[in-house]
């Protein structure tokens, strides 16, 4: 069979510009034209602000291209009556299930992953990271098991999967910091424990959320940056002392920044205006409207100009109906019609976040906090930075075409079309 490029033309989510992107066979951007195929893009700012940069910063191919495309052929994608964009695909970096499943649940299925992973394609997520948290030693093993098993079954469900997130069990056992996680299974860092976990889950462990309170905790970070595991603080009781030596010993991120904490804390220092002035972390946050307040927000966005990035944390009762739960991470939780989730036995504790991360990015930037553009990059080109993989991702010449078209209407994100590794793999009916 012939296989032809793919083609698809829009709005640039940043600049507006109507460009046409081309596709190779092997699933990467070969190139990027403004409507008058003479301006050619190639690539954004680092920031991605409504700017461009002259000059080709093409992405190396390598063994992360996409498969063969089939005949998809040249193309516009055409939505609804309003105009579509184009945007490179999301990236949530902190995410627990949705639609029902659950990622921290047993007995986990490779089945349930891939389906899970064709739902946030219907969200514009192209790659993402299970997040499996605080759980017993063999409950682990399994679920990061079963995360392995369905990215070795399903080749695309493998290919939007850029690792595993787990968070705990090395986090902080005080009340507050540790959040909904089970006291009964928070212990200290330990490497031999987490190489189990990582045999078993066919070297996915990408990420790691760990208390730096631990005295185990430097040479835990230390061990994982060699290894090519990202360290992230979170959960955490720590002195300042302990933050600043996190970072020195590897530490590059800050999980859900301004949650899992105390409820009152000094007003200076404290774990929370330390991580923020440390310039070498990323700051995760989640902008649902309930986890940090928008004023929280303004601050962290101007104190780490450009290192912010957007996660979602979801659970597995994302786009469910309110009410009463039990969850593993919570036990017994609320779900309110407002898209509140929170512990039942303590209403003023949350328990992960009910919002997917488009949503998130439209509720950013409908807050007048940033531009639309800057939202979409907290969520897609800045997490990419933060794992390394800038080079990778991105609406840039030589990257895997990763990327999605969608709609604007009345203060809403209307998925049209999602595209990953050059394949077409959620297209809205009409």
């Amino acid at each position: 069979m012939t296989s032809k490029a793919l083609v698809r033309d829009g709005l640039h989510y940043a600049t507006g510009e109507r460009i046409r992107i081309t596709i190779s066979s092997e699933g990467r951007i070969t190139e990027i034209f403004t409507e008058d195929g003479v301006g050619r893009i190639e690539e954004m700012s680092a920031d991605g602000i409504d700017s461009k940069i002259s000059g080709a910063a093409s992405a190396e191919a390598g063994s992360d291209g996409g498969e063969a495309l089939a005949t998809y052929g040249e193309h516009s994608v055409r939505g609804g009556d309003g105009e579509v964009w184009i945007a490179p695909g999301l990236i949530d970096l902190q995410l627990n299930g949705g639609y029902g499943i659950d990622l921290n649940s047993l007995p986990l299925t490779s089945e349930s992953v891939i389906r899970l992973t064709r739902r946030l394609w219907e969200t514009g997520v192209t790659t993402y990271y299970p997040t499996v948290i605080t759980n017993g030693d063999r409950e682990i093993e399994e679920l990061v098991s079963a995360i392995d098993q369905a990215c070795r079954e399903e080749a695309l469900t493998g290919k939007s999967i850029g690792g595993i997130h787990l968070e705990g069990p090395f986090l902080s056992p005080e009340e507050g910091p540790r959040g909904a996680h089970d006291e009964r299974y928070i212990r200290p860092p330990d490497w031999e424990l987490l190489q189990r976990w990582q045999d078993a889950s066919g070297s996915r462990i990408r990420i790691l959320t760990l208390s730096p309170e631990w005295p185990e905790a430097p040479e835990m970070i230390r061990r994982c940056v060699q290894s090519g595991i990202i360290v992230s603080i979170g959960h955490t009781a720590a002195t300042p002392e302990q933050i600043r030596q996190a970072a020195l010993a590897g530490a590059s991120m800050s999980t859900h920044f301004g949650n899992g904490a105390h409820l009152t804390l000094p007003r200076h220092p404290n774990y929370l205006w330390e991580q923020l002035a440390l310039d070498e972390l990323w700051c995760g946050f989640i902008a649902d409207g309930y986890h940090v307040p928008d004023s929280v927000i303004k601050v962290l966005l101007r104190a780490k100009a450009g290192k912010a990035l957007l996660v979602s944390d979801a659970v597995y009762l994302s786009g469910m109906a309110p009410g009463s739960y039990r969850t593993h991470i919570g036990g017994e939780v609320v779900l309110t019609p407002e898209g509140r989730l929170h512990l039942a036995r303590k209403p003023e504790l949350l328990a992960g976040s009910a919002m997917m991360l488009a949503d998130a990015v439209q509720r950013l930037a409908a807050s007048g906090l940033c531009s639309f553009a800057e939202a979409w990059d907290m969520a897609s080109s800045a997490p990419a930075r933060a794992i390394g993989r800038e080079k990778l991702y991105g609406l840039t010449k030589g990257a895997r075409a990763d990327f999605v078209m969608f709609e604007r209407n009345g203060g809403k994100i209307r998925i049209v079309e999602t595209v990953l590794g050059g394949v077409p793999v959620y297209q809205a009916s009409s």
